[in-house]
């Protein structure tokens, strides 16, 4: 009896693992290099320097729960859209993978994570949490009804310099503003040219993207003004923050990646050609923006 209750504890243990498994490839887990560099870049620009082991800790842990709270509201929302698109039927939820229940569960213990790591940031960050959340339940909703949706999803991520910057320094500034400003039109570009992939599914079941309303060419055009925009403001917050040739030489690499970007997706609308520059590209902006600003945040003490 004791072994059989012992490989049932086992049994029981590798189910849940699997499922969490499941659970992460389903949310993208490895995605958060979006949005991490720019919590750091924000964090160090607001400590001109390191902010301490505890900063950083609850400023990650802050991130990664809410992301996965953020992406498991998503793909809850969006599962019945997601069995009808062929692209997406393959997902964890349309066939059967997970239940919705442990993907509500793991969103409301990532919802509680996120309230605690703002809790120890500091009051203004507890203050403010309800609005990404708000955002992050709203912006499944969004492309039933409005065009906005790519630039809320922008916003989202957006609030991730911001956020971090009121947390190692809870005051108003034009440095993570522009950077905020920048990741905004960023992640709207990149998001404009990845809904490149559901053009005609979005045309035939009334979901309104903008390739679906304005088409590939327009769409693509679109996405490169916006990219411009977010070089434009990028630029503005390493002027703000007084920051100097390691920085612009990072934003000037970023543009090179941006130009590639666009360059993969001009022609067509091949989807191995978007992912590589949805996933990769982007990826590697981020990490390269940040790297340049620690760069020159050190330099700048030394």
């Amino acid at each position: 009896m004791i072994e059989s209750r012992a490989a049932s504890i086992e049994s029981q243990g590798t189910l849940i693992f699997k499922k969490i498994k499941i659970f992460l490839e389903m949310i993208k887990f490895e995605h958060s290099l979006f949005a991490l560099p720019f919590a750091y870049l924000g964090m160090i620009l607001a400590a001109k320097g390191w902010p301490g082991w505890e900063k950083f800790f609850w400023i990650t842990c802050a991130m990664v729960s809410f992301r996965t709270m953020a992406m498991a509201a998503n793909r809850l929302v969006d599962a019945p859209i997601d069995a009808l698109n062929p692209r997406t039927s393959s997902r964890a939820l349309p066939v059967g993978l997970l239940n919705q229940t442990f993907v509500w569960v793991a969103s409301f213990v990532s919802l509680i994570l996120f309230s605690v790591a703002c809790w120890n940031l500091n009051t203004l960050c507890l203050q403010l949490a309800i609005i990404p959340v708000l955002l992050a339940w709203i912006y499944p909703f969004l492309k039933r009804f409005s065009l906005v949706c790519h630039f809320l999803l922008g916003l989202i991520l957006a609030i991730a310099p911001y956020g971090s910057w009121l947390a190692v320094r809870p005051e108003f500034s034009w440095i993570p503003g522009f950077f905020m400003l920048g990741v905004l039109f960023w992640v709207a570009g990149f998001d404009i040219i990845y809904a490149l992939l559901d053009l005609d599914f979005d045309r035939s079941h009334g979901l309104h993207s903008i390739p679906a309303k304005l088409g590939e060419p327009r769409s693509k055009f679109l996405a490169r003004a916006l990219h411009i925009l977010t070089l434009f403001f990028w630029a503005g917050a390493g002027i703000s923050a007084q920051l100097s040739w390691p920085f612009f030489t990072g934003l000037l690499i970023a543009a090179c990646l941006m130009l590639r970007e666009h360059f993969l997706v001009r022609c067509d609308t091949d989807s191995k050609k978007i992912n590589e520059a949805f996933f990769h590209l982007n990826a590697w902006i981020g990490i390269i923006i940040f790297i340049a600003t620690w760069i020159d945040v050190v330099k700048g003490k030394s």
